[in-house]
């Protein structure tokens, strides 16, 4: 299959993240992993709360 016009015009925006995660680094894998950390204790806590 071939590209569509659409993906040609607009940035993708998964490369444009992947292009800011590389240049950031650490800072981006902090945020990454406190996010994760984050949702995890959410999902922990909800199903806590809802046993």
């Amino acid at each position: 299959m071939s590209d569509s016009p659409t993906t040609e015009t607009q940035p993708s925006y998964v490369k444009l993240a992947m292009r800011n995660m590389v240049r950031k680094g650490a800072t981006s894998l902090k945020h990454f992993a406190m996010t994760a950390v984050g949702l995890l204790a959410v999902l922990v806590g909800l199903a806590y709360l809802t046993r």
